[in-house]
């Protein structure tokens, strides 16, 4: 039997708007029509200054098409990008049948940065990482590189010193070279430390400029240091933010978590896919995820490739590595089962 075959309209608010969502030459356009099995075109329309978005096709591909514009034109609506990875996003989501978790989205500012720009969650899981933030006093943001971790979690904590919800941030991360061997560093010990902190340093600068930086430094209320300096503190009116957690041994882990004062938030965040540490050592944000879940004001937040907001090729590489990962895991078993069948001579 032939699929029932359908059309719908759906109208946009200006030809700006219709612009934004077909992209340049097209190019978003094209990939929906490609990603759903449509055919979509535009029409002007006596509405004020919009345009009509004419979807047709087989009905069901039709409703998904449909769905998938109306949570662009949402995002556009937002002031966010429809740029080409949001609109891979927004596919995902519908195919996956999560579509209504799209309608979520809302207006919400996390920060500013110091030149103007607007830091909003771009994705459900990044939405969703913010809440646990703002409702619980620590938070586990655990998953793959390039999903906003570190820089939401620092945007957050940019937003709590400025509406002085506390009076000091500090960052902090384990100083352990990423598979590296970097020798002996020139300088003093905070030229030595500065290249394990580079990442920090770059998304305070983001939110606050280097001049204003600066400031909060010389007055005591922005502090970056090696994890091993928090060793023997108490942290009050304080938002901790523990980054590369993943680096971090049990030990160190338990001692980060107990410094928790009055009035102070810590956010530990890390990719436990990623871990440096030599082997044989198990890593404390792995061990800190089992042991905490559960636990009243302790979310442990993870997320996915589809969370990822760099560069599309990034998820495609975090997916590759991890078919890899599960194939390998199977092999030491099937190795060990041969070699148990030619020992019993079967």
């Amino acid at each position: 039997m032939r699929p029932a075959m359908a059309e719908t309209i759906l109208y946009t608010d200006s030809l700006e708007q219709t612009s934004l969502l077909f992209g340049s030459l097209d190019v978003h356009l094209k990939t929906l029509e490609n990603a759903f099995d449509v055919q979509i075109s535009s029409r002007d329309t006596d509405k004020s200054g919009g345009n009509a978005i004419v979807i047709s096709g087989e009905s069901e591909n039709v409703r998904q098409a449909e769905s998938a514009l109306t949570a662009l034109k949402k995002m556009s609506a937002l002031n966010r990008d429809v740029n080409e990875q949001n609109v891979s996003y927004v596919i995902g989501m519908v195919k996956d049948g999560s579509e209504s978790e799209l309608h979520s989205f809302d207006s919400d500012c996390v920060c500013v940065t110091t030149r103007g720009k607007p830091i909003k969650a771009k994705t459900l899981g990044q939405k969703k990482y913010v809440e646990a933030i703002k409702n619980n006093t620590i938070v586990l943001g655990v998953g793959p590189a390039g999903t906003g971790k570190t820089f939401l979690a620092v945007a957050m904590a940019a937003t709590a010193l400025r509406n002085k919800q506390i009076s000091r941030i500090v960052l902090t991360r384990p100083a352990v070279e990423a598979g590296e061997k970097l020798g002996y560093l020139p300088g003093d010990l905070q030229n030595k430390i500065d290249p394990y902190l580079r990442p920090l340093y770059d998304a305070m600068y983001e939110m606050f400029g280097a001049e204003n930086y600066l400031r909060y430094v010389e007055k005591g209320a922005i502090e970056i240091a090696p994890l091993a300096y928090m060793r023997g503190r108490t942290l009050d009116d304080s938002f901790i933010i523990l980054d590369e957690a993943q680096n971090t041994t049990p030990e160190q882990m338990k001692m980060f978590l107990t410094r928790l004062g009055n009035n102070t938030k810590a956010v530990v965040t890390g990719d436990i896919t990623q871990t440096d540490l030599p082997f044989g050592k198990k890593s404390g944000l792995v061990e800190a995820v089992k042991i905490l879940d559960g636990i009243e004001d302790i979310a442990i937040h993870r997320f996915s490739e589809r969370d990822v907001v760099r560069h599309k090729l990034v998820q495609k590489i975090i997916l590759a590595y991890e078919k890899y990962d599960k194939e390998n895991q199977k092999r030491p078993a099937d190795k060990k089962q041969f070699r148990r069948i030619k020992r019993d001579g079967q």
